[in-house]
């Protein structure tokens, strides 16, 4: 098969899935049909899928991922602390675990085709990922509290994992106990790498955006808590700060010169 081939296979098993969408036409414009068939995996809910599926969506997706590029940990400058600061996409890098800033039910967002970190890294790394959250969700009996971590694997993704951190959301007055969540999320993930014996940790910036948390105050926060975890003897050498936009890169090196 070739990725035109994929796309619309994947997306005619995807329709069969739901009565409701069989009568969707597939488009003709590739453009058209990668939207589809992104909207149609981030609305689908957990669960298992035959192998034929898996071996064709995880074919689609690898070739989806050379075609975008893919960011090795050496093409990133570091300073003395092991920190450096890359402005992208975190679905690019080539690192042992990306964090996804997500929310408690901890299955991804089920919005079709959103911009949200949570929805990019869920749809490259495939249908599995939503299914192992769900897993994990349902072993522990309640939504992920705020400040903690799970992990998974990044299947699809060139990360090896992906830590997955729900961050406070900030409503009115930024508050003591939102800058200690928010310190918590950064400090769960860089102990669940270390429990893991990962080396390299990629964070976006949790909480701020949609939830609200001010920048410039949680780059703060984030930047002096990687610090002092850096300080400490663990399998943790290098983490990198995902940046997308300008006001946020120009925020981290500020802090870190």
């Amino acid at each position: 098969m070739d990725q035109r081939e994929r796309r619309e296979y994947l997306i005619g098993r995807l329709k069969d899935e739901r009565s409701e969408y069989k009568k969707i036409a597939i488009p003709n414009a590739e453009s058209d049909q990668r939207r589809l068939l992104r909207a149609l995996m981030n609305v689908r809910m957990p669960g298992e899928i035959d192998q034929e599926f898996l071996n064709v969506q995880d074919e689609y997706l690898k070739e989806a991922r050379d075609e975008k590029g893919i960011v090795s940990i050496d093409d990133i400058d570091f300073n003395q602390d092991g920190i450096g600061i890359w402005k992208g996409d975190i679905t690019r890098l080539q690192v042992d675990a990306i964090v996804n800033a997500a929310n408690s039910g901890m299955t991804g967002c089920y919005v079709a085709n959103h911009s949200c970190i949570d929805n990019c890294i869920h749809t490259y790394a495939g249908v599995q990922m939503r299914y192992e959250c769900a897993r994990i969700m349902e072993e522990q009996g309640h939504e992920e509290p705020t400040g903690q971590a799970k992990i998974t694997p990044g299947y699809n993704l060139p990360c090896k994992y992906v830590l997955h951190t729900v961050g406070p959301i900030v409503q009115g007055r930024l508050t003591e106990e939102h800058e200690r969540l928010l310190a918590s999320c950064y400090r769960s993930c860089l102990e669940l790498a270390a429990e893991k014996g990962l080396e390299s940790v990629a964070f976006c910036c949790i909480s701020t955006g949609v939830f609200m948390f001010p920048n410039e105050r949680a780059a703060e926060i984030a930047v002096q808590t990687v610090k002092d975890f850096m300080k400490k003897d663990s399998s943790v050498r290098k983490v990198i700060f995902n940046v997308f936009k300008d006001v946020d890169e120009q925020i981290y090196r500020g802090l870190l010169g």
